[in-house]
């Protein structure tokens, strides 16, 4: 009889809110998750470029250097990260930008207010468990 292997999934947090990230990093670490956080779209582009493997990245949109879409923008046009899924999680509730992040391939489109902290792990742990082969 062949033992399952449980999987740790990996979650990239962009944002630049410490407190956000923080609890997020705890609410997930507690589904055994490990999470990398980085506080800048660019800050996202280096790692990626130096090689990290995310299952899932969630992408806050309002942030000081670049934007979570211009962000997505990059990563889409390097194609760093082909086929791991980017979940938009921000409090911007603007048509224009929902419906711009879902023209550049977002999973799903959180608003950070409309949602618990349990209701969003749920929603990225059934993303990543889909998106796995």
């Amino acid at each position: 009889m062949a033992i399952e292997e449980k999987k740790e999934y990996k979650i990239m947090i962009v944002d630049d809110d410490d407190f956000l990230v923080n609890m997020y990093a705890t609410k997930f670490g507690l589904s055994g998750v490990s999470v990398d956080a980085c506080n800048s779209g660019k800050a996202l582009l280096e790692k990626l470029h130096a090689g990290a493997k995310p299952d899932i990245i969630l992408l806050d949109i309002v942030m000081s250097d670049m934007n979570g879409i211009e962000t997505l923008k990059k990563i889409r046009q390097e194609k760093l990260v082909e086929g791991v899924p980017v979940i938009m999680l921000t409090n911007q509730n603007d048509q224009k930008e929902i419906n711009e992040s879902k023209e550049l391939g977002v999973s799903v489109y959180i608003v950070k207010s409309a949602a618990t902290p349990l209701e969003v792990v749920n929603e990225v742990m059934s993303i990543i468990k889909k998106s796995q082969p």
